[in-house]
């Protein structure tokens, strides 16, 4: 299960207590799910206006970094292409496995620090994330033409004889070249036809140079031969091959810009080689940023949230459920009976919409704990760049 609960419950004696309290009913007694404490710092409270305009806020914030954590991941994915399967062990948090992580969350002091207030906080994650997805588009952008510039070319390099660039194909001696008058067209020839062509070509037009026809290839369904005649008759010879259904091609016999071609193509897959490598360090990277950003603010939110419900002083215990599969229906009516003294008319209020303060931005379910969920399943779940 990739699905995590993340909800908080008034401090007993000791918070130690309030998560003992869920562990022994939730894990020994039901096996409902498994759990671990999860460490929210001693954050500034700042005003109830405040909290209550940051809820929404906050809301909103972890939406949009959620969404560009998965944009990273999604596109790492892409990048990496035939080795896609190794997507997995390249999406990391700090250095470790995203459950790993999440379930050994520590706040990190040194870019998110507890002496800003919270506002101040949001406002750092929102800045930082705000720079990731302009640089992913910008890098994304850089790669993605590159990448369909290659592709361009080296489709054109297979496929149909109708449509593939026929340089990789063709030598010079298949040509007539330097002439005044004459001139050698590649004309693409239907194989169940073929024998059409050797009979007719020459009488198509006058001024056909007799036996000049040449196979150069064939694939699958059709055959390139060359044929030589007068400039001067060229368009009219196009015109009886066309009602034939004789194509013949566009084609100018250059070995220059062969040559340039066959570089552009070296060139471009050399640059997308080079980018590969740093392009994906950077991905991993900013969606370690992204994803540890994210966490962060899902503390914030249980946080605003709590002391929103619980009120003052601050004193509740934050706590992480990964529940055990097909047992989610069963676990939270265990957390309903464990946790209804603290709300009665949360049931209620959910039917009847009311109004609550500080209720979650976003969420319709409303539960007499703080509850959040978290889907750290980065790969299945499709976000768009």
């Amino acid at each position: 299960m990739t699905e995590f609960w993340l909800i908080s419950a008034p401090g007993d004696k000791t918070c130690q207590q309030t998560f003992d309290k869920l562990n022994d009913v939730l894990h020994h007694q039901n096996n409902l799910s498994a759990n671990w404490k999860f460490a929210v710092p001693d954050l500034k409270v700042g005003t109830l206006d405040q909290l209550v305009g940051l809820s929404d806020d906050l809301g909103k914030l972890d939406i949009y970094v959620e969404q560009v954590s998965r944009k990273i991941a999604l596109y790492l994915g892409e990048v990496l292409e035939d080795q896609r399967d190794k997507l997995a062990e390249n999406l990391l948090a700090n250095g470790v496995d995203l459950i790993t992580y999440l379930t050994r969350f520590q706040w990190d002091m040194a870019k998110y620090p507890i002496k800003q207030s919270l506002r101040n906080i949001a406002d750092i994650i929102s800045k930082q994330v705000g720079q990731i997805e302009t640089d992913l588009k910008s890098k994304s952008s850089a790669y993605n033409n590159l990448k369909g510039n290659l592709q361009s070319l080296e489709k054109k390099q297979v496929g149909s004889l109708v449509t593939r660039n026929l340089g990789e194909l063709v030598k010079k001696e298949h040509f007539v070249l330097d002439s005044e008058y004459l001139v050698t067209l590649l004309v693409i020839i239907p194989k169940a036809t073929i024998q059409d062509w050797w009979d007719k070509y020459e009488k198509l037009t006058p001024m056909v140079v007799p036996r000049s026809s040449q196979l150069v290839t064939q694939d699958g369904e059709n055959a390139l031969v060359t044929v030589t005649l007068f400039r001067k008759v060229v368009d009219e010879f196009k015109h009886h091959a066309r009602e034939h259904k004789f194509v013949v091609r566009d084609f100018t016999y250059n070995e220059e810009e062969l040559a340039a071609g066959k570089n552009e193509i070296t060139k471009l897959a050399t640059d997308k080689k080079k980018q590969f490598g740093p392009l994906v360090r950077w991905l991993k990277v900013n969606f370690s940023e992204g994803f540890t950003a994210w966490v962060h603010v899902k503390a914030l939110r249980v946080f605003v949230e709590s002391v929103l419900r619980y009120g003052l002083p601050v004193n509740f215990q934050a706590m992480l459920l990964q529940p055990n599969k097909k047992s989610t229906k069963r676990l939270r009516e265990v957390l309903s009976q464990l946790y209804i003294h603290l709300d009665n008319s949360a049931l209620q209020s959910a039917h009847d919409n009311v109004d609550i303060p500080g209720l979650v931005f976003g969420q319709s379910e409303y539960y007499p704990y703080v509850y959040y969920k978290i889907n750290i399943d980065m790969i299945d779940v499709p976000g768009k760049i």
